[in-house]
């Protein structure tokens, strides 16, 4: 039975949806704000968070930064009735797999949990323990980019992004196919968090012109390597 952390303020909508996904065979724990929901993260084994974005004490957001820090390979999703475009690209750049605007069927949420833990059981790494790109060094494991003595700590998401551009660099990789290898679907909110995460690819390599990220628009992209 997967372990999810549900943190939810409102105690009607909390109590329904706990119920709710426990008929689906999940152990759900359940927090009330995000204060509570970091300690219980701090102490249990969770395979997945679903994190409402307003809470009392420290909202969505805030909590997900902390809990990334924590656990950078831990999948989480964000509940919010706001429809700003801002909150979501700041989920996105937070590492959401995915963002629910309330009201949503529960049904919703258990076919996104489903589909989010089950790429995370087929995403597999290298066996190496770190491999050299251009003058940065990538160690897969500790999910850290290396250049001199300065390290950038990666999510589980940016790594296996940089491991799959690295195993298909110097060749034009389709959109299509990227998004359904790594993110398990083309859809219109996969598309935008990718291109979220390979901006945020490009600052990291940012300083090795060795190393490029060449996008054509619609098609496709290069991860280039100079040698």
């Amino acid at each position: 039975m997967k372990h999810i952390l549900l943190a939810e303020d409102d105690f009607d909508f909390g109590s329904i949806l706990k119920q709710y996904l426990e008929l689906h065979s999940y152990t759900v724990t359940w927090a009330k704000d995000g204060v509570e929901a970091l300690q219980e993260f701090s102490k249990k084994e969770i395979d997945i968070c679903v994190f409402d974005v307003m809470m009392p004490k420290m909202d969505g957001f805030a909590l997900a930064e902390k809990v990334v820090d924590i656990d950078p390979e831990v999948p989480f999703i964000f509940l919010t009735a706001k429809k700003m475009k801002d909150d979501k690209i700041r989920g996105l750049k937070l590492g959401a797999d995915d963002y629910i605007v309330k009201p949503f069927e529960a049904d919703i949420l258990v076919l996104k949990l489903q589909n989010i833990l089950k790429r995370s059981k087929k995403t597999t790494l290298s066996k190496e323990e770190s491999i050299s790109i251009g003058n940065y060094e990538f160690i897969i494991n500790d999910h850290q980019l290396k250049l001199d003595n300065e390290s950038q700590r990666l999510t589980k998401k940016e790594t296996i992004l940089i491991h799959y551009l690295w195993a298909n660099k110097n060749v034009m990789i389709r959109r299509e196919k990227l998004l359904k290898d790594v993110w398990g679907n083309d859809d219109f909110f996969s598309g935008r968090s990718m291109d979220v995460f390979i901006s945020r690819l490009r600052k990291y390599f940012k300083q090795d012109d060795n190393i490029t990220i060449e996008s054509v628009r619609g098609v496709g992209l290069t991860f280039r390597v100079e040698q």
